[in-house]
């Protein structure tokens, strides 16, 4: 049959027809799709009318669909379900990505015809889509000579295709490492409910007998805080730690990239990667994130070691990095009587999603959300919603994978592949993708507290995107920059325990009582305990993106692993105790998914975050008037102007930081 990718879907919203789309398909619609962007460029070019608005940065903005809604697809489908044809082409696909930029971004009789026109005359989101439009095609080499554009498409050529294989080996090295046991009592700790997973997947894996742990992205693995035996945590631990490290390398790629980006810094004007990457963020310096992070770290090291204090009075003597999960999920038990294994049977999927995350959005923006079986999917686990405003308008598509599977990168996220665009005349469809482990056969789907967190948190970013209201798809939803997108994200947390949320969706999937209150003021009163640890293992990961984003051009750094333990190390932090959450050898965040110096984001957008939950709680909390109001001045904004601006609308003023570090506990609340 016909490529399905070759023209715009007929499915509704232009969902991709994935019960035809082939990996070919991908790859040819991507081919033809870029000789006609190619083309349509070179129309914009020829105009020999004068240089306006509708005839260059609009036309831009129209031009390369078919390419557009293909990639859309497959890097969406790539990441939640790579199979071995989807990889196969992922390098090809790539470069073409990265080629087709190159080629538009550096073309000098391009950039001069968008500089012909009289910005002065634009308004609005016009004027917006041409600033942001001349800030990227800057930023990207638009001003260089011939020679140096030439060499920098060959960097970007070769950092493309080692993210791919950086992407390649992660996925294989977090599979491999998946860690067999063959004695159930090696288990003891598990509920039934997950050594029944662990047996199917050791038998999925291929394996007789046993039973397989598999692993999520961090360091971190959530069966620590639960099995009992210190070797079996010991070899879960070691087993998460070492990935990439020697067999399946990806050192070298990460020391390679690190060095590459150095180099297209310099070529471009900057000192180091990390000053191209807040060119384009709220950030305002390299020195005031450097300065955030090391404020931050002294703070956080030195509530971890308190806490380190406490788990080796509970250990009776000396305390293992593998060990620290458990003895924590233990004070948490005896200290607040809160067991994190014991709430896993109030936190089913379905409620959680259904009567928690749905009823949270119906009641703060009016959303309503009805599921469709009509429409294909890349794999059977993918569900789809239909999503409805307030007056019955429809609005766009969200769907939902979150089972952990082979085939599927670790952690949990949100992509688009559709937006908002009136000028399209596009609708959205996000998704958000979770690594859940599959029950037993028969069994529920049964959430820890943190991963309802990540639940709440990810449609968050679902919001970011449903809710967009511009003209422009270049400047919709998420498109802002890195270090404030997980904001909105964020702030959606808040909802998780809130008095008004909680009751409605946390219920015993056996006998339907409710999370008791005096469990969730226990979970309330313990949330300060811990945040040492969780603080310093995220900065940790943070200083090290920044390490290698930092370092000079012509750097190279021969031993990563020695480097990685210095950096951290200087910096204040006991990797030998309180690891990274993410090591340079399983960073995809920064080797492979586009954060690459913005690890950072996540805590700078916190700032927003703490600060705006307060404003919730100092108005009323979850009411509709609320939530109006964070989706006009917020929400519905995009990039369609500064989101500071944004913020400061919302908030009547900038942020402080006082309500963050009153959360993390790194001051005392007064």
């Amino acid at each position: 049959m016909p490529n399905p990718l070759l023209k715009p879907s007929e499915l509704p919203y232009q969902w991709p027809d994935f019960a035809h789309i082939t990996a070919d398909d991908y790859l040819q619609a991507a081919r033809t799709g870029a000789q006609e962007h190619l083309a349509q460029i070179a129309t914009i070019v020829a105009d020999a009318t004068p240089a306006t608005f509708a005839n260059t940065f609009l036309a831009l903005e129209r031009s390369g669909q078919l390419l557009r809604r293909t990639l859309m697809a497959y890097f969406s489908v790539l990441s939640a379900h790579g199979t071995d044809q989807l990889r196969e082409i992922q390098s090809e696909l790539s470069g073409i990505l990265t080629a087709q930029s190159d080629e538009i971004r550096l073309n000098p009789e391009l950039y001069a015809r968008l500089r012909e026109v009289d910005l002065s005359k634009l308004a609005g989101e016009d004027a917006r889509l041409a600033s942001e439009t001349l800030k990227t095609f800057e930023l990207a080499g638009a001003r260089l000579d011939a020679g140096a554009k030439k060499k920098l498409k060959a960097l970007n050529a070769q950092l493309s295709e080692l993210s791919t294989q950086f992407s390649t080996k992660a996925l294989e090295n977090q599979n491999a490492h998946a860690v067999l046991f063959t004695d159930e009592a090696q288990l003891e700790g598990l509920d039934e409910a997950r050594i029944a997973s662990a047996r199917a997947a050791a038998e999925t894996a291929g394996h007789n007998t046993g039973y397989l742990l598999p692993l999520v992205s961090p360091t971190g693995q959530p069966v620590l805080a639960s099995l009992t035996r210190s070797a079996s945590r010991r070899k879960v631990f070691e087993a998460s730690l070492s990935r990439g490290s020697s067999e399946n390398s990806t050192l070298p790629l990460a020391a390679q990239m690190a060095a590459l980006r150095a180099d297209r810094a310099a070529l471009l004007g900057f000192a180091n990667h990390a000053e191209t990457v807040l060119a384009d963020a709220t950030a305002p310096s390299t020195e005031a994130v450097a300065t955030r992070l090391k404020e931050l770290t002294e703070a956080a090291v030195r509530n971890a070691h308190a806490e380190a204090d406490t788990l080796r009075e509970l250990a009776g003597g000396e305390l293992n990095a593998w060990d620290w999960s458990y003895y924590s999920n233990q004070v948490l038990r005896e200290r607040f009587a809160v067991d994190s294994a014991a709430l896993r049977p109030y936190f089913e999927l379905d409620s959680v999603l259904h009567d928690g995350v749905f009823a949270t959005a119906q009641t703060l923006y009016g959303l309503s959300f009805t599921e469709r079986f009509d429409l294909p999917t890349y794999h059977p686990a993918v569900r789809v919603w239909e999503v409805f405003d307030a007056d019955g308008s429809a609005m766009g598509l969200y769907s939902g994978d979150f089972l952990a599977r082979e085939t599927k990168k670790g952690g949990a996220w949100m992509t688009s592949m559709r937006d908002s665009a009136a000028d399209l005349d596009e609708r959205p469809i996000v998704t958000n993708t979770l690594n859940i482990a599959a029950p037993g056969e028969g069994q529920p789907i049964l959430l820890t507290l943190d991963e309802t967190n990540t639940l709440f948190h990810e449609f968050g970013h679902a919001l970011h995107g449903l809710l967009s209201n511009g003209e422009y798809a270049t400047l919709s939803g998420t498109s802002v920059p890195r270090d404030f997108v997980e904001f909105p994200s964020q702030v959606n947390e808040m909802w998780v325990l809130h008095p008004d949320v909680v009751g409605g969706y946390a219920k015993h999937y056996e006998t339907g009582q409710t999370l008791p209150e005096e469990t969730i003021e226990k979970i309330r009163a313990a949330e300060l305990w811990g945040q040492g640890f969780a603080t310093t293992e995220y900065l940790a990961a943070s200083v090290l993106d920044w390490a290698w984003h930092t370092i000079e051009p012509g750097t190279s750094i021969e031993d990563p692993e020695s480097f990685e333990r210095e950096t951290l190390t200087n910096f204040g932090f006991t990797p030998g105790l309180i690891p990274p959450r993410y090591r340079t050898a399983y960073f995809q965040h920064i080797f492979a998914n586009g954060y690459s110096a913005g690890y950072y984001s996540y805590i700078w957008s916190e700032v927003l975050d703490a600060d705006t939950v307060q404003w919730f709680e100092e108005n009323g909390g979850l009411m509709r008037e609320n939530g109006m109001r964070f989706r006009q001045e917020l929400l519905s904004r995009g990039n369609t102007r500064d989101p500071l601006e944004s913020y400061e609308m919302f908030r009547g003023r900038s942020a402080r930081v006082e309500p963050l570090l009153r959360r993390r506990g790194l001051v005392n609340a007064e």
